[in-house]
């Protein structure tokens, strides 16, 4: 055996180094293990870069109706450590905060390496022992009791084991799935994970040739055999695969089950706060003031940023360079048709190398919800995406982790 430990946290995540930095500021011995070379890689991602903090909703109960069939369970851990406890963390660590729509809140630095730094800080203070690049093999247990964490030719034993290591999403990353796995050996019930949050892909090229074009605002329908099933509205972000952003995220669950029924379309209205009626008299009134300009430049005034030319080329047999004035009546209604209905067919959902959130994880019964303890090992704490919670995208992820981990860390 190597030197033991008041407390072993597996994985140098969010959740995990909340753990180890909150067991440390307890007063404890702790030892953070990660097998990357560094810690808060999948973390310094987050937000595309800008870290997605937390959801600045502030009351408990609307919160929590995020989580699902968590909810209950995630009452008391919230209660701990929540939205509030989240900014004042932070923030004595000189990372302010600031709220966009939908109440996602970022850093005001908008980097996400500040808010991995700041953690970084969180433990150097409490003096954790952190030992990274390393790979844990296994356990050593006795009667429903972890005695020690295998790895290379080494033993490192502790009192209490919190195991941080993530789900599946961005494997890249290092999450693979490890604490899975232990968790199934250790006679826990694991539902397989899925990818729930998750970009769509499209077969369309001209979806891909918008890549990093966002569409604001805007409505999707999807549909089923040309059946209409769900309507949603939001922003829309182009790929060089297909569809992200907010919207398509927190639609890609339904979608997923619509995969399985048939053949799945869609049509993004570009204009859903008009009517076609209404939309038609916008495209009229637009087109009278720029009579003499050519189509393509007018399109601009009528399509989201980097977007026209696109947009345009979907419109076959109309000429870009073609005067307004010269349009006719049955070309303006083709082009409220198709700002109304940008057509799409979906081949797929992104795996889990694009995947925000993976479904499944450890079944909740076997968790205390005060304590993030399992039912089933007597020293092993559980936190984050290891949990069996559902969520959309918006910061609920991560303040699962920060609540979760401050919960373990304040209880092994």
């Amino acid at each position: 055996m190597e030197r033991t430990y008041d407390v072993i946290v597996i994985g140098g995540g969010a959740s995990g180094m909340m753990a180890a930095g909150r067991a440390a500021e307890r007063g404890l011995r702790v030892l953070l293990l990660e097998k990357n070379k560094t810690l808060g890689v999948k973390l310094a991602m987050t937000g595309g870069g800008r870290c997605n903090i937390c959801n600045a909703e502030d009351d408990i109960h609307q919160l929590l109706a995020n989580y699902g069939t968590a909810k209950r369970f995630l009452y008391s851990s919230f209660s701990q450590f929540g939205v509030a406890e989240t900014f004042s963390f932070f923030k004595k660590f000189k990372i302010f905060i600031k709220v966009e729509e939908l109440k996602r809140a970022f850093p005001v630095t908008e980097r996400a390496q500040d808010v991995v730094q700041a953690l970084k800080i969180y433990l150097q203070k409490g003096k954790v022992e952190i030992k990274t690049n390393l790979t844990v093999s296994g356990f050593v247990t006795k009667e429903e009791k972890i005695l020690g964490i295998r790895s290379g030719g080494h033993t490192y034993a502790a009192q209490s084991y919190i195991l941080a290591t993530g789900g599946k999403s961005h494997q890249e990353t290092g999450s693979t799935g490890d604490g899975f796995r232990w968790l199934s050996s250790l006679h826990h019930n694991v539902q397989n994970p899925t990818p729930s949050v998750v970009p769509l892909a499209v077969r369309e090229t001209w979806v891909k040739s918008l890549a990093g074009v966002t569409l604001d605002e805007v409505k999707i329908t999807f549909l089923v055999d040309q059946n209409k099933m769900f309507t949603a509205k939001g922003r829309i972000l182009c790929t060089h695969f297909g569809l992200s952003g907010p919207l398509i995220l927190n639609s890609s669950k339904k979608v997923s089950d619509l995969l399985a029924e048939g053949s799945v379309t869609a049509v993004i209205d570009i204009f859903p706060q008009y009517d076609e009626g209404e939309l038609d008299a916008h495209v009229t009134k637009t087109f009278e003031q720029n009579k003499n300009r050519s189509l393509k430049n007018t399109m601009r005034l009528l399509t989201p940023k980097g977007a026209s030319a696109v947009i345009l080329g979907l419109l076959f047999g109309l000429d870009p360079e073609k005067k307004i004035h010269s349009v006719t009546k049955v070309e303006r209604k083709k082009i409220v048709n198709l700002l109304k209905g940008l057509p799409i067919s979906i081949s797929g959902l992104m795996g889990y190398e694009r995947a925000v959130v993976v479904d499944g994880g450890l079944d909740l019964s076997e968790v205390d919800g005060k304590t993030m303890r399992s039912r089933r090992c007597k020293n092993l704490f559980i936190t984050g995406d290891l949990l069996n919670i559902n969520r959309p995208s918006g910061g609920f992820s991560l303040q699962l982790c920060w609540t979760t981990g401050w919960v373990a860390g304040g209880n092994a």
